[in-house]
């Protein structure tokens, strides 16, 4: 007789809407992360090229794509995820912790304003959905390196969410979205060693059945996903996690984002989700 398996779980997906930024201005000419090497050559052509693949996807699969217009002088703001929270049509503005990314935050909250969103200037320096993962009723929030955490009250009461703070301790895993993904409402995968041992023991707690990357996802951005509830898209090269997902119900999609892991961003770094309020 066969041993008995569990039927995968029906994976949904939800209809998204994504902010994003053309890499029209990439380049790597600081360095403000263990990723970034100034002296290493890039192609914002070939850049381009693999954003456009990424937002096609996007596209393809039902979602809604809207695009803030890159400012010239700011490489890294192809990176749309760390330029606001947007939670129930409420947006917390970023405020970046490096002097080379501030005047992102006021080009993307610009933005904001000027779609009718209801916005709040943030007080202390936080690095938007970079550090701050919305998965269901809680934002989960990251610190260490790049948010300060008493920009965590502050989103708490504007943005009308529980608050987990989690520490990072990894200096190659600067943002939380570099160590965490989120899948669904009440799903995500992470990588342990990121995290000091009591944010391991909360994330346990929290999430006891979370998919755990390997060494090896890690440092392949394969954790810096964007999930719709059943496709998930991460890099190519995580094919553990790429098996995994499969085995949970979900539908992994590789993409190549190689061009932009030279700054220290993927798939998730691009992407900032627009939650807009519900409607009664």
């Amino acid at each position: 007789m066969l041993p008995q398996t569990s039927p995968r779980p029906v994976r949904v997906a939800g209809p998204r809407r994504y902010l994003m930024c053309r890499p029209e201005h990439f380049d790597v000419t600081y360095s403000i992360n263990p990723w970034m090497r100034p002296d290493k050559p890039t192609d914002t052509a070939i850049a381009l090229v693999q954003w456009e693949r990424l937002r096609g996807l996007f596209l393809g699969l039902g979602h809604r794509v809207d695009l803030v217009d890159p400012v010239p002088g700011l490489p890294d703001m192809v990176f749309a995820a760390n330029g606001a929270t947007v939670v129930d049509g409420r947006v917390l503005s970023a405020r970046f912790r490096h002097a080379e990314r501030a005047p992102e935050a006021p080009a993307y909250l610009e933005w904001f304003r000027a779609n009718g969103f209801r916005t709040r200037e943030a007080e202390f320096v936080n690095e938007g959905e970079g550090d701050y993962l919305v998965v269901g009723d809680r934002i989960l929030a990251g610190t260490g390196f790049r948010t300060d955490p008493r920009s965590h009250a502050e989103a708490a009461a504007f943005l009308g969410r529980e608050v987990v703070a989690l520490t990072l301790v990894d200096p190659r895993f600067y943002h939380l979205d570099t160590a965490l993904s989120v899948l669904d409402d009440d799903e995500v995968m992470y990588y342990p060693p990121a995290f000091s041992t009591q944010s391991q023991a909360v994330l346990l707690d929290l999430y006891p059945e979370a998919v755990l990357a390997t060494d090896a996802d890690a440092e392949v951005f394969g954790l810096n996903t964007v999930s719709d509830g059943r496709h998930v898209l991460l890099a190519q090269e995580a094919a553990h996690l790429h098996d995994v997902l499969a085995d949970r119900g979900f539908v992994p999609i590789g993409v190549d984002l190689s061009e932009l892991l030279k700054s220290g961003g993927s798939a998730k770094c691009c992407t900032l989700e627009i939650r807009e309020e519900k409607q009664k």
